[in-house]
C-alpha cells in the first residue's frame, strides 16, 4: 500500500514514520486519538495538519496491524 502522507526520512525524528515531513509522528496523532482526541481538536492544536493526515494515519495503523503477527504466550 502507497501513503502520500506518510513519510520516512532518517534525518527527521530519527526515521519514524511522519506525517509530510513534518516532525510529527504518526505514533503522536494515533497516541492523541486513542486518548479521546477528536480530529477537530487535534486540526485546531495543530493547525498546519490537515484532516486527510489523520484520516492516513488511521489506515496506516490499520495497514501495520494487518502486517504484523504477534504471537501470544499461554
Amino acid at each position: 500500500m502507497k501513503f502520500k502522507r506518510i513519510t520516512i526520512d532518517p534525518a527527521v525524528c530519527t526515521g519514524k514514520p511522519c506525517i509530510r515531513g513534518l516532525r510529527i509522528p504518526v505514533s503522536r496523532l494515533l497516541g492523541l486519538l486513542a486518548s479521546g482526541e477528536t480530529t477537530e481538536t487535534i486540526l485546531k492544536d495543530y493547525p498546519y495538519l490537515e484532516k486527510e493526515d489523520i484520516q492516513e494515519a488511521l489506515l496506516y495503523a490499520a495497514w501495520l496491524a494487518e502486517e504484523e503477527t504477534v504471537e501470544l504466550s499461554t
